[in-house]
């Protein structure tokens, strides 16, 4: 295939305008991947409707095309180069990476990923504190860059169940002097975020309660019109008092 532009996609999308036959071969030839993709969306579509179980989707491929009977494999797994390996790890149990399991002091030699890692394990905790000692070690040995460090910190922040987030970036600031303008900049800003967050709850709690007292202002507004409407149509004082929940002060009534 001779490439005519600088991007490898041009070139093919040219070859198969001026040769439509390549270009049907290559989407048959790719056929059961594409009805694997249709599967899976069908099956993101029904989890998306609020069903819990993943439904049974058969890919079912009508072929009425020149050549017979159909030349390609319907088995999306043979497309692949290796298709032993791909029907092994495919068919079976995904790998997986538990780090809620794996000893700090294994994590710990991890250079480059310790850090990041040792925060995922951990960063359910409220109190990181615990954690200090074994962070500063495997920062300390320098495998993380300055900006690195800083989205580490950012990552702890967002993901972390900490409640005091600036105090833990301080004590970290002071541990790491090599790092320490970078750590006290982000200690500043968790702080300042923290104070206007403050004055926005303050001012949202002021006015729901000013909008709580309004609402018990108008109530007994409306319940003090209701009981001089009463008494001028001549009903008894402990009847309106029983009807509007009044008190007898409120009427300035005897009882």
């Amino acid at each position: 295939m001779t490439r005519t532009t600088s991007v490898p996609h041009d070139a093919v999308f040219k070859t198969f305008l001026n040769h439509p036959d390549t270009a049907r071969d290559f989407i048959a030839l790719h056929m059961a991947f594409r009805l694997m993709r249709y599967a899976v969306a069908a099956m993101q579509r029904h989890l998306d409707a609020g069903r819990s179980h993943l439904p049974l989707v058969i890919p079912f491929l009508f072929y009425n095309g020149r050549r017979s009977p159909y030349p390609y494999s319907t088995n999306w797994l043979q497309e692949f180069y290796d298709p032993v390996l791909a029907e092994k790890l495919y068919r079976e149990h995904f790998p997986l990476i538990d780090v809620t399991i794996i000893p700090d002091k294994d994590i710990m030699h991890h250079r480059s990923m310790a850090a990041l890692t040792l925060l995922q394990k951990h960063i359910h905790q409220r109190d990181l504190t615990k954690l200090l000692d074994r962070l500063c070690t495997v920062l300390i040995a320098g495998y993380l860059t300055g900006q690195q460090l800083v989205s580490l910190i950012n990552y702890l922040v967002q993901a972390g169940e900490s409640p005091d987030a600036p105090a833990f970036v301080r004590t970290l600031a002071l541990r790491m002097p090599q790092h320490k303008d970078e750590l006290m900049t982000i200690a500043q800003q968790l702080e300042q975020i923290g104070v206007k967050k403050g004055i926005k709850k303050g001012i949202k709690k002021g006015l729901l309660l000013g909008e709580e007292q309004g609402m018990i202002k108008g109530r007994r507004e409306a319940a003090l019109s209701i009981a001089r409407s009463l008494l001028d149509r001549g009903m008894d004082a402990d009847s309106i008092l029983a009807v509007t929940g009044l008190m007898p002060d409120d009427l300035e009534l005897p009882h």
